[in-house]
């Protein structure tokens, strides 16, 4: 089997490196977050550079990729920290219309999201429920022939910088049914959606929404009502598994500014890179790397599988990186000494991605249970 990226994929790759290099190093990425508006720009970048549009169907005003091209996006954004909220919008939100959504909803969306113009957010968790996906309190109750919704959801990601938010909410059974969720494409600015914005630890933006009393039309559910569950499944597995190729590229740049780091701080008057236990420790970081690549590109290439086959590979996978994640990033920060986590260096900061990473949709011990569960469901 032929793992090399295509001509057109090395090109992105390429391009989006350029990029990074040019306009989002680590001391423009730190003055950029500084600015509430500081990440308009770069969306605008990302459209021009063909990253909206590059996993989208061509009748859409996209390129015609798919999951390995945003594996490509993800691994170069983990290594320049981007926080823009890529995942929400286009692997979420534009794989949720391109999975449920009716021609009216996907011309009104898709094209707009290739272009930049349309930002989503994935409004699914709410206080109470961690990360189990069918746990939804947030109602939708039939209202002529649209709904009124009510409830709130926390930890939204991207919601500050979002146009629609898409929601999940319950339209029948009790709070943990996994009958009963429908997903809504809500209006950010919609009478009775509010927010409570606030920054993440590792530089993105987050933010609390609350719904009271937010009427919406016929056209705002996506999808058969009641049925959503395995959809969302669905693409939180997608999500996580283009999160998994970003914490590959976190990683990569934490191991390889370690080497460098160690090769040029002295102690007893020798580089420390020369010291045989740091060696074995930058060693074992390499490793951790390389097996989270093949990790993650395992996970990718099994998301077009059954839902059990996919549910397993990606859980495989966050397990493997989430633990991996952590140690690379410690070693990091041990290896630089206490300034590697001060804000001035961006081991600190890459670290503090990583570990955002593996809390996004189930940490490395949830994934494990759900690898148990449904490898005992399979047996």
């Amino acid at each position: 089997m032929n793992f090399d990226y295509t001509e057109e994929q090395s090109m992105l790759r390429d391009s989006i490196a350029k990029w990074a290099a040019g306009q989002y190093d680590f001391e423009k990425r730190r003055e950029a977050l500084k600015s509430e508006d500081g990440w308009k720009k770069n969306w605008a970048t990302f459209a021009e550079l063909g990253l909206l549009a590059a996993p989208l169907p061509e009748d859409a005003g996209g390129l015609g990729g798919g999951p390995i091209d945003i594996a490509v996006v993800m691994e170069e954004f983990g290594k320049a920290l981007v926080v823009e909220p890529y995942v929400s919008t286009v692997v979420i939100g534009a794989g949720a219309l391109l999975a449920a959504g009716d021609d009216a909803q996907k011309a009104a969306h898709l094209e707009a999201i290739a272009g930049g113009e349309r930002i989503i957010a994935f409004a699914q968790a709410e206080p109470k429920s961690r990360w189990a996906l069918n746990d939804v309190s947030t109602t939708a109750k039939k209202d002529g022939a649209g709904y009124v919704l009510n409830g709130q959801k926390a930890v939204v990601l991207g919601a500050t910088q979002a146009d629609y938010l898409l929601v999940s909410a319950r339209t029948a059974g009790g709070q943990r049914d996994e009958q009963g969720v429908s997903l809504f494409l809500v209006p950010k600015n919609a009478k009775g959606v509010s927010t409570r914005d606030y920054p993440t630890m590792d530089g993105a933006r987050a933010a609390e929404v609350y719904l009271e009393n937010v009427s919406v039309g016929a056209e705002a559910l996506l999808g058969a009502a009641d049925g959503a569950l395995p959809l969302i499944e669905r693409l939180v597995d997608e999500a996580n598994a283009a999160y998994n190729h970003e914490a590959v590229g976190a990683m990569r740049m934490m191991t390889s500014s370690t080497q460098e780091y160690a090769k040029t701080r002295k102690q007893f008057g020798r580089a420390i890179a020369e010291f045989q236990v740091l060696q074995h420790r930058m060693v074992d970081m390499f490793m951790h790397t390389e097996e989270s690549v093949s990790m993650a590109l395992l996970a990718t290439l099994k998301l077009g599988e059954s839902d059990a086959e996919r549910a397993k590979a990606v859980s495989a996978s966050k397990v493997s990186i989430g633990r991996a994640g952590r140690f690379i990033g410690q070693a990091a920060v041990q290896i630089h000494g206490g300034m590697g986590v001060t804000d001035e260096m961006r081991i600190g900061h890459y670290f503090k991605r990583v570990t955002m990473l593996d809390s996004t949709f189930g940490n490395a011990d949830y994934h494990l249970k759900r690898y148990t569960a449904l490898s005992a469901k399979a047996a």
